[in-house]
């Protein structure tokens, strides 16, 4: 048993708040800095616990407590909520996958929606509880069948074992859809940041499932989709705003993938990529793809970094059709479910979701797009907690219910 002195755990809190006082941006616009920043602070504090990153990042008061991410997940795992008397929620498995399944107890007046949500968490950490308030919400406001997927989390269970889990999951639901009185035209599959990017490869590999009902709609919340390019107007401008500092996003590759990162700088600068994939992608995955009114904010072209072989064998999976769904080509593209992508304003990830609208655009994908101009990644892990949710993760969760409802 590892004794920690009753002084440690306040040095550490306050060492997170000066840690991030002078290290993290909070920019004009942003939805309620100051809550914001207590919140970054524990995370941070928590953080040194489990990640000898923050040793190197200069953090003074890394103790490496932990050693993998346990004390992350259970931070970050939120608190149960209370019964809900309107709800008949059901817990099941499937080939060793948690499933949680929410059906609004009141009588149908038809089939309802199916809709599969896999949660945020960058694979790693996040679980089915973290997100119940936001299952439990659509459930109830869109009168629909939520199925919530617990997906093993890597390291322990090795990447690409998340996209089978979600999928395992998803053709459980698709066959046995007449046991949840859900409507096989009404088929959504949705997810928030990795979850996100789940949700995306799910969809496109469905295409090729011609004995199941065909998906109605994906539903993106800041979806993460490409490990091309870390230079993209929203890295530089968001690098170090909360949630997700660029350096973390990296991190959590290297966790996911179960790889040092040791090579994490060479990766940030885009020594990984090929000059001729550079090439190749460069029209599906540029800052000149962005919108110049996404680029008003310090944004700066940056030169070309060198190729360094030995850097793209150690993290070549990040550049696979599955851990970067944007890289697909336009024959599967094309073929895909009208879809609903979230992105904020400071976020380092929105310009996946802007490049991905596009993509789906130029494809004839009608795509219905709503952007949160005050919205941070992971804002949507505060939803339902009252006085602890931030009003734009409201607005996001209003947005997502009348685009479900209107389908």
């Amino acid at each position: 048993m590892v004794f920690i002195s009753p002084v440690v755990i306040p040095a550490l809190v306050l060492g997170g708040l000066f840690y991030d006082f002078f290290n993290s941006e909070l920019p004009p616009g942003i939805d309620q800095p100051l809550k914001l920043r207590v919140f970054h602070s524990l995370l941070i504090t928590t953080m040194t616990l489990v990640s000898p990153l923050f040793k190197n990042w200069g953090f003074p008061f890394y103790s490496g407590i932990c050693s993998d991410l346990s004390l992350l997940r259970v931070v970050l795992d939120g608190i149960p909520p209370r019964r809900d008397s309107k709800l008949l929620i059901k817990d099941l498995k499937v080939d060793e996958v948690p499933l949680r399944i929410y059906q609004p107890k009141w009588p149908p007046t038809g089939k309802r929606r199916g809709i599969l949500y896999f949660h945020g968490g960058a694979g790693t950490f996040g679980s089915i509880r973290t997100f119940e308030r936001i299952c439990r919400y659509i459930a109830k406001k869109c009168d629909s069948v939520v199925v919530s997927v617990g997906y093993r989390l890597a390291p322990e269970h090795p990447y690409p074992g998340q996209y089978f889990d979600c999928l395992n999951a998803t053709l459980y639901f698709m066959r046995n859809l007449e046991e949840y009185h859900v409507d096989p035209a009404l088929i959504i599959i949705s997810g928030d940041s990795c979850g996100a990017n789940f949700a995306t490869v799910i969809c496109q590999i469905l295409l090729n499932k011609r004995d199941l009902p065909k998906v109605r709609a994906q539903v993106l919340l800041y979806p993460g989709l490409q490990g091309l390019d870390f230079h993209l107007p929203s890295y530089q401008q968001n690098a170090s705003v909360p949630m997700l500092f660029r350096k973390l996003v990296i991190y959590f590759c290297f966790r996911y993938l179960n790889k040092e990162p040791s090579i994490l700088e060479d990766v940030l600068q885009n020594c990984h990529v090929p000059e001729s994939m550079k090439q190749k992608y460069k029209k599906w995955i540029s800052a000149d793809m962005i919108p110049d009114e996404f680029k008003i904010r310090g944004y700066v072209p940056q030169k070309s970094t060198s190729y360094k072989p030995e850097v793209h064998e150690a993290i070549k999976e990040i550049l696979a059709i599955t851990f970067s769904p944007l890289l697909a080509e336009d024959s599967i593209i094309c073929q895909l479910p009208e879809s609903y992508i979230v992105t904020c304003e400071f976020d380092v990830l929105r310009d996946d979701g802007l490049l991905y609208k596009k993509r789906l655009e130029d494809n004839g994908i009608q795509v219905t797009w709503y952007h949160s101009e005050s919205g941070f990644h992971g804002i949507l892990a505060f939803f339902g907690y009252g006085i602890f949710s931030f009003l734009s993760g409201k607005k996001i969760m209003d947005s997502t219910v009348n685009y479900i409802n209107s389908l």
